[in-house]
């Protein structure tokens, strides 16, 4: 049998094993939401809505996102859009008292693989010098109180050697002394109590492995986005957003995810900032109720290879 693989291909030189270069198949995503509030009033309420994918990974998907809000013709209404200080992609509208629904379905498509992680032996930049982006990264911020922790953290991780390691071993830390559960956090609590009381939600977990971070002069910065169960084990729980977090190492920045222990696949990062405060998704100027949240995240199973027939020789008639 022969293939389209030259002889050279197949051969190695002496003394050397043949590699193959890896093949890595596309993953194709249908992400979005469905939320549904009831606006109580007595006027319309200005609202901030970050639910875009992040312009960094907007070029991943199959059309531009739009928000579908309804009703359409509220006074206020369609959002205009816009870039915060963050580079986050921000929609602004006022809600009409009463009803409103805001939806978004979209095709996210990426490299069937786990995200990157740092390896063990990635440089940590010393602080002089870290470029100035990164600089308010290693700062305390409003659930992360990195002056609070800053002894707790040296005495957990001062003896291991600073750059990936280390960060990896924050990691690990957090995934593995912080009980998960969704009635064990409030909307208040911060690095220091989710410490103290050894439990919290996915926020949590990031926002004390983010301080600890800081406290060892690793920045981090808190991120959030979609994450389905695609190689993972399935959760009996509604889908919803799943917060993560970056650390910069080694001249760039580095998913990381505390909760889950380890890298995962299909990551849709939609916003950046300090902490949970920078990337809320809903900031309203009003009152107003929640009274739907639907969130979806599903692979899109590849297509089925069309597998062409052998040809068959033909019998000529004389």
């Amino acid at each position: 049998m022969t293939t389209g693989l030259s002889a050279a291909a197949h051969a190695a030189p002496a003394g050397q094993s043949l590699v193959m270069p890896s093949i890595v198949r596309p993953l194709s995503m249908r992400i979005g939401f469905d939320m549904h509030f009831d606006v109580l009033g007595p006027r319309p309420t200005p609202m901030l809505l970050m639910l875009y994918a992040h312009p960094q990974v907007a070029a991943q998907l199959d059309a531009p996102e739009r928000l579908v809000v309804e009703p359409e013709a509220a006074p206020g209404l369609p959002p205009e859009t816009f870039t915060d200080w963050f580079g986050n992609r921000v929609a602004r509208l006022v809600a009409p008292v009463g009803a409103l629904r805001v939806s978004c379905e979209s095709v996210f498509r990426c490299a069937y693989e786990p995200e990157p992680q740092p390896d063990r032996s990635a440089h940590q930049h010393d602080v002089a010098e870290l470029p100035v982006t990164a600089l308010p990264y290693l700062l305390g911020s409003r659930y992360c109180e990195v002056d609070r922790l800053s002894a707790v953290a040296w005495d957990l991780f001062g003896k291991i050697p600073a750059g990936g390691e280390r960060a990896l071993a924050i990691n690990d830390w957090v995934f593995r002394n912080i009980t998960f559960g969704y009635r064990l956090t409030r909307p208040n609590k911060t690095a220091l109590d989710t410490y103290v009381e050894r439990t919290g939600v996915c926020r949590d977990m990031m926002h004390l492995a983010i301080t600890f971070c800081r406290a060892m002069n690793i920045p981090a910065r808190y991120a959030t986005g979609y994450l389905g169960d695609i190689d993972a084990d399935p959760d009996p729980t509604p889908m919803d957003f799943s917060a993560f977090y970056e650390v910069y190492l080694d001249g760039r920045w580095w998913p990381m995810d505390a909760r889950h222990g380890r890298a995962r696949v299909g990551r849709v990062l939609m916003a950046r900032g300090r902490d949970a405060t920078d990337v809320a998704l809903i900031t309203s100027f009003g009152p107003h109720k929640l009274t739907k949240f639907t969130v979806v995240t599903d692979e899109i199973p590849p297509q089925s290879l069309q597998v062409m027939p052998e040809p068959q020789p033909m019998a000529l008639s004389a």
